[in-house]
């Protein structure tokens, strides 16, 4: 069954969700449109999470492909190349906010995929497919359990302005994209040419407040086609490990990473020694070798039960790899292998 929302801007921009036409088999699906652009937006996550993934596995991909604007790939290959650079920067403006939204420790992979299926020639699509991605999470039983929502803020002859305009975004003194919920701002990539402070931050609480009303819209659009969330159970932390740590280094690491008092890489550096010093005092990581390895096939050999440890030779040193995983407490490096290194 087709649902659909609508969400108003402001100055004729008008956003409309729909859900239950498309991609039926994904966890969630949503099509945005806004004056003739139409981006489809899909999300679906593995119900297990991944063997041995120490990092959330979410993969972001946004195409605009030709067809979008009613034309096909001329030339000798009459194909999509590969992506372009604006596509590969609206993944990340997709992946960044979203992403520290997802549940703590949740390792199942994740695909956030927006197809450009209707290109308006006065509007940038990008920002559609944030807010999409937004939507699709939100509607699906993946456990995300925020509302997000992103828009473009332009700053034209005085008046912030929604989504502006090819035309509107050259004149603008501001270039603003805005993601953030009902409780709070998440990302905020800017670009200003002699811009006021004011101007900047009055610019990014009407962003704020434009995502508010888009969130509001996707609540509406979950009450009447979201699925029930799936269940999550976070793994289990060591807390006397964690307690022992934090007690250890805490202090230092909130010094380190002020960065009205130290530079950049002094900073880094300073975080570095801190976890240098956790790790000495864990027992468990001072017992067990340090491991360089750099090849796919080499970290496969460290993880796999072997009837005798083999000894690998690198540019720089030789080393030696357990048979068996060590504590998962303990630390691994890595660094470059020549390629001739059997």
């Amino acid at each position: 069954m087709l649902h659909s929302v609508e969400v108003d801007l402001g100055g004729g921009r008008t956003i409309t969700l729909e859900t239950g036409k498309m991609a039926k088999q994904a966890n969630g699906s949503v099509i945005v449109r806004s004056g003739e652009s139409v981006v489809l937006v899909t999300a679906c996550s593995n119900p297990e999470p991944k063997p041995g993934a120490n990092f959330f596995p979410l993969t972001v991909d946004y195409r605009e492909y030709t067809y979008s604007a009613g034309r096909f790939p001329g030339g000798f290959i009459k194909r999509e190349g590969r992506m372009s650079e604006k596509e590969t920067l609206t993944c990340r403006l997709i992946d960044r906010p979203i992403r520290p939204l997802f549940p703590e420790g949740y390792s199942n992979e994740t695909q956030i995929i927006g197809l450009v299926l209707s290109a308006d020639p006065t509007r940038d699509p990008s920002t559609l497919a944030i807010m999409g991605a937004g939507a699709a999470l939100a509607i699906s039983d993946i456990p995300f359990e925020h509302v997000m929502a992103g828009v473009r803020v332009g700053l034209v002859d005085g008046k912030l302005t929604a989504n502006p305009t090819y035309e509107e975004t050259k004149a603008s003194k501001i270039g603003i994209v805005v993601a953030g919920t009902e409780g709070g701002i998440v990302m905020v990539e800017s670009g200003a040419n002699q811009a006021t402070e004011e101007e900047v931050l009055a610019a990014i609480e009407f962003g704020h407040d434009c995502c508010k009303k888009i969130c509001k819209g996707i609540q509406e659009l979950m009450k009447k086609a979201g699925k029930t969330k799936r269940t999550y159970t976070p793994p289990v932390v060591n807390q006397a490990l964690y307690d022992q740590i934090a007690k250890g280094i805490s202090a230092e690491l909130k010094d380190a990473m002020n960065t009205q008092k130290y530079e950049k890489l002094e900073s880094y550096s300073r975080v570095d020694a801190a976890k240098k010093k956790a790790m000495e005092g864990i027992p468990e990581c001072s017992r067990v070798p340090t491991v360089r390895l750099c090849s796919p096939a080499a970290r496969r050999r460290l993880w796999s039960p072997r009837p005798s440890a083999p000894r690998t030779t690198s540019s720089a040193s030789s080393c030696w790899i357990p048979r068996r995983p060590p504590s998962a407490s303990c630390c691994i490096t890595t660094s470059r292998r020549s390629a001739s290194a059997k």
